[in-house]
């Protein structure tokens, strides 16, 4: 529908240019947009307001003119010039009317776009360190990211999605020293396992398959492993000075090789039980980026030297800092520490620069909530890179609360004590996990009911939308049984007979999909297309339960049939979209 007005539009204003009337032209398509109060039209465009200035004419001037040449349309009603130079369209029946045979003819692809214009879009999501199966946090942005990709490559985006792999850092060398630990008390050492170490049976289960493949490969006597190291206080600093000494230790009695075999053997392990758990969750990736490739490469290090040559660092207590202060953080960070070891940071750096360098136009990044911090300091080092920190997009997604039977759920990561993603989807499904994640703004707090998602109710969106299309498909179902034909040109021959007040109020919503797709896509908000399915889904059930529709008459049978289906293919482009299923009976 608005493709529509802003064509009209737009030849109207060409044709004001080719009579010689003032009429400026503009970039890219005339504003449109649906009115709040339909009482005022269906849609409004301020294009007058816009232009007046350069056309040298009163903003309500220039709208009357453009009214004047306005081409004729059967799908307009009317158009009037309101306040200061708004135009208003209200649409006749036949506009609304035409939507159920754009749909049936576009089919899976109504709703799509080209909007993106092929520009390359890297999202990068979850992201979680390899460290322990995926929670219900990790869920969260899982089925959002994966939303927001969906989105975006429906409207014409190239979208790219990835999943960076944290296998540098200092969280995977406390995994490696944990599994150890575990390892050694296999081979009859008594431990004292640190209390900021891993803790999780799925630590006990790696251990003990590095045991059956390497046997005592890797044994060291215990005496040697805890000689002279800090002690494991309660005190925070103490405990971080004991696993670091453990992670050194282990390092120094294993050697290079050995320590990279238990590292890895950890590594590896969990990182294929992320890949199948997203897998199973319907999530993919077309990459999964490996941080140890940018440190191994040499990026890091030219990311640092690249900020060093342009003058963005400089040197205090033996370390290297980025002077990321002067260009919008919150204060300085530090590259390399004063043992010669780079940062989280510089690794964040390297990584966003090769972003880039692999031709990434735009970059969006799904993060927790709680790397807000981390925003400003990555945009800063991007304008430091010479990049344009517009191009970075972060969006942040806050924490999932259970709540089962009205309690919350508790969960603790470095305990092991935590609700994993897989327990929950086996809980609720795959469907309502989707669903339920992407209900709400990435940035407000998601209470997620378990018992709510697993009813079958109308109080539960998810079940209630699948319901409205499992509930066409059995009309057509019942069309099959009882022998009646169904005629889709002679529907849409009859499409003027569509009158009924719930009829009118379908094609509207209808009429409003790819809106709403494009404006979920736009702000990377899938909540918008979740909510508007579950009102789609309502406008059904109230035409359902009012209206027979294998009547008599022929053609008002095939029309409203024709109708019916038309929804039915929406809910199901518009479930895709958002990873959830569509099934054909409940």
């Amino acid at each position: 529908m608005k493709r529509f007005l802003q064509q009209l539009l737009d030849d109207a204003l060409a044709e004001l240019r080719r009579t010689g009337v003032p009429a400026p032209s503009h970039a890219g398509p005339c504003a449109v947009e649906r009115t709040r109060d339909r009482r005022h039209g269906d849609f409004a465009s301020n294009v007058a307001l816009t232009l007046a200035k350069e056309a040298g004419l009163a903003p309500r001037e220039l709208a009357q003119r453009i009214v004047a040449v306005l081409a004729d349309d059967a799908r307009l009603a009317q158009v009037v010039v309101a306040g200061p130079g708004f135009i208003n369209f209200t649409l006749g029946p036949a506009a609304f009317q035409s939507v159920v045979p754009a749909i049936l003819d576009a089919g899976e692809d109504y709703g799509r776009s080209g909007m993106g214009a092929g520009q390359a879009v890297q999202v990068e999501f979850v992201s979680a360190n390899p460290t322990g199966p995926l929670h219900v946090g990790h869920g969260r942005g899982a089925a959002y990211g994966a939303a927001v990709a969906d989105l975006l490559e429906a409207v014409g985006f190239r979208v790219h999605r990835e999943y960076y792999v944290n296998d540098a850092g200092r969280q995977m060398d406390i995994l490696a020293a944990s599994v150890w630990l575990r390892y050694l008390e296999l081979c009859g050492e008594k431990t004292a396992f640190p209390a900021n170490g891993y803790q999780g049976d799925y630590v006990w289960d790696i251990a003990a398959n590095l045991h059956r493949e390497h046997a005592d490969a890797f044994h060291v006597p215990g005496a040697r492993v805890y000689a002279d190291l800090p002690p494991d206080e309660p005190d925070g600093g103490d405990r971080e000075a004991h696993v670091d000494a453990l992670i050194a230790r282990a390092r120094e009695l294993l050697g290079a090789q050995r320590y990279r075999t238990v590292f890895d053997a950890g590594l590896l392990t969990i990182l294929a039980d992320i890949r199948r758990d997203l897998e199973e969750f319907g999530v993919h990736y077309q990459e999964w980026f490996s941080e140890r490739s940018l440190v191994e490469g040499g990026a890091v290090t030219r990311a640092v030297e690249r900020l060093r040559a342009a003058g963005h660092t400089y040197e205090r207590d033996g370390a290297l800092w980025f002077r990321s202060s002067a260009l919008g953080d919150t204060k300085d960070r530090v590259l390399v520490r004063e043992n010669g070891r780079t940062t989280y940071f510089a690794s964040d750096v390297a990584y966003h620069m090769n972003k880039r360098e692999r031709g990434f136009e735009r970059l969006i990044d799904v993060w927790g909530a709680d790397h807000h911090g981390y925003v400003a300091r990555v945009k800063a080092a991007l304008g430091a890179l010479g990049e344009d920190p517009a191009c970075l997009d972060v969006l942040l997604v806050q924490f999932a609360i259970l709540y089962r039977g009205g309690e919350k759920v508790r969960m603790s990561t470095r305990s092991g004590e935590f609700i994993t993603l897989r327990e929950l989807r086996r809980e609720v499904g795959n469907d309502a996990a989707r669903f339920f994640y992407v209900m709400r703004k990435c940035e407000q707090h998601l209470d997620f009911d378990l018992d709510l998602a697993k009813s079958e109710s109308a109080d539960n969106p998810v079940y209630y939308i699948q319901y409205a299309h499992a509930r066409v498909c059995s009309v057509l179902k019942q069309r099959a049984e009882k022998g009646l034909e169904r005629d889709e040109a002679r529907g849409n021959a009859n499409l003027d007979r569509l009158t009924e007040g719930h009829e009118q109020a379908l094609l509207y919503t209808l009429s409003r999909y790819p809106e709403v797709v494009e404006a979920a896509a736009h702000g990377e908000e899938p909540h918008l297309l979740a909510h508007y399915l579950r009102e789609l889904a309502n406008d059904f059930h109230t035409y359902y339960n009012a209206h027979p529709f294998l009547v008599e008459d022929a053609g008002l049978r095939d029309v409203r049939l024709n109708l019916i289906v038309a929804v039915r293919q929406v809910l199901r482009n518009g479930l895709r979209l958002l990873g959830v299923s569509a099934p054909e009976t409940m």
